[in-house]
């Protein structure tokens, strides 16, 4: 009788103990993979690239942060497979190794000025490794806490993992600034921008400890069981979940709002060719406070969307967040600092969440068991990268010296933002359905969100 007591006060933890594992690895994927940003701007062309062409160390120090998106679908196929045949644990510690170990191994490589050419190259080759890695989080961690939280909680305690993503943003730029502020130009370049980096070894060690307490999702260890594990889960993805799949490469498209607000708002904002002249520190403030308002409204959100389902917030967040970035464009084309901040925060910090605090359960909740990780994982990706893109697209059509920019780039941000709310519009609601028939198109939703939680959940 003891031991089951033990044993059922045990399950009841692996649910919170999910969770935290979600946001622990979440929030170190993301500082790993931020801190590499900063320093491609700040350090990199200095260090890793020769100082005798300072426009090709720009170029080339930027051109390795994007390669950090080039491996995002290889790793995506790759870790999703190991995912969905292999365990969710399994992929979790992999992405968590593979992006420690490359993050610490930027903080221990050579200069241009001390084994040449051999520097960039192995730098380029790390960022690989980490866009690789963190191709896999975010599906693996949302699936591990979604198919270990009980039934009518599954929204809450995936939203941790999105809370990670801006919680690793803002100690990115918690450890980065002070170590710049307050160290001397010469010592921050010779070593302090290096401590960043061996600091995520710490991350990977609380990570550890925080992952090996988690049991692997029992969904998965209920196929595992009964031998349904796929041999060819991306096949299979592709073949019988497809209209999900292009469900899910919109609604990933709302990544446009961050572009708008970070990249294509900071350029049109700070660069003096449009003429605006806001200070680029502008621009880490708004970062700082978009990020620390979401992560006290995520698990908000996440909490709503068991109670009224997954698509009302993201519709009207979608929609919310495109006509906002009409606002937020026009108070930066008459220079209105504080309501340039103000709405960055309600677009960014608040909207937005209404898309990122539900997508960790909505997402895999549109695939079986058998799927999930690889099907979240290449749609997710390739959303996002497609997103990823159109700040360049803005800066095309909407160049230094073009009347309307609000109009123009808030014109198509409202577009992008429409297709991901019709997208949501037309996939099923599947916050009610048990975990066993998620994915299947024709479950019937359960009566109440207070029935009790299946079989697979109690295990």
């Amino acid at each position: 009788m003891q031991n089951s007591v033990h044993d059922n006060g045990a399950a009841i933890q692996q649910p919170k103990k999910a969770a935290a594992s979600g946001w622990i690895g979440s929030t170190l994927e993301y500082y790993d993979f931020f801190i590499f940003a900063t320093a491609a701007s700040l350090i990199f062309p200095k260090l890793f690239f020769p100082s005798w062409n300072p426009a090709i160390a720009i170029i080339g120090s930027l051109a390795a942060y994007g390669v950090g998106y080039v491996a995002r679908p290889i790793g995506a196929i790759v870790l999703g497979h190991i995912g969905d045949t292999f365990g969710r644990r399994s992929v979790l510690v992999l992405c968590m190794l593979f992006m420690g170990l490359s993050t610490v191994g930027v903080g221990l490589l050579p200069t241009y000025n001390q084994v040449g050419i051999l520097a960039p190259i192995l730098m380029v080759s790390l960022r690989l490794v980490q866009g690789f890695a963190v191709a896999g989080e975010i599906s693996g961690s949302s699936s591990l806490s979604l198919e270990h939280a009980p039934f009518g909680e599954r929204g809450f305690f995936a939203s941790f993992t999105t809370q990670g993503v801006q919680a690793g943003q803002i100690l990115a730029a918690a450890v980065f600034l002070p170590l710049e502020a307050f160290m001397s130009k010469e010592s921050f370049l010779e070593w302090g921008w290096r401590v960043p980096f061996w600091l995520s070894a710490l991350i990977i060690a609380m990570a550890w400890y925080i992952r090996r307490e988690v049991g692997e999702a029992p969904a998965f260890a209920n196929e595992a069981r009964r031998g349904k594990t796929p041999k060819a889960p991306v096949v299979e993805a592709v073949r019988t979940s497809w209209p999900d799949l292009l469900r899910v490469i919109c609604m990933a498209a709302m990544n446009v709002i961050p572009a708008v607000t970070t990249i294509f708002g900071a350029a049109y904002a700070v660069q003096p060719a449009y003429g605006i002249g806001f200070s680029p520190s502008l621009y880490l403030w708004i970062s700082l406070l978009g990020n620390a308002t979401a992560v006290l409204v995520i698990p908000f959100v996440g909490r709503l969307s068991d109670k009224v389902g997954r698509r009302p917030p993201v519709i009207v967040g979608s929609i919310v967040c495109g006509l906002l970035s009409f606002a937020y464009l026009y108070a930066i084309s008459i220079k209105s600092m504080p309501l340039v901040v103000f709405l960055a925060i309600m677009m960014w910090g608040v909207a937005y969440q209404g898309f990122n605090a539900v997508f960790p359960s909505f997402f895999p909740e549109l695939f079986p068991t058998r799927i999930r990780v690889s099907a979240m994982a290449i749609s997710q990706n390739v959303g996002t990268a497609a997103a990823a893109l159109l700040p360049a697209l803005f800066a095309m059509v909407a160049p230094p010296g073009t009347r309307g920019i609000p109009i123009i780039v808030g014109g198509i941000a409202l577009a992008v933002s429409s297709v991901a709310a019709l997208a949501a519009y037309t996939a099923r609601e599947t916050y009610r359905v048990a975990l066993e028939d998620l994915g299947d198109k024709h479950a019937v939703p359960a009566a109440s969100e207070r029935e009790p939680m299946p079989e697979a959940v109690r295990l």
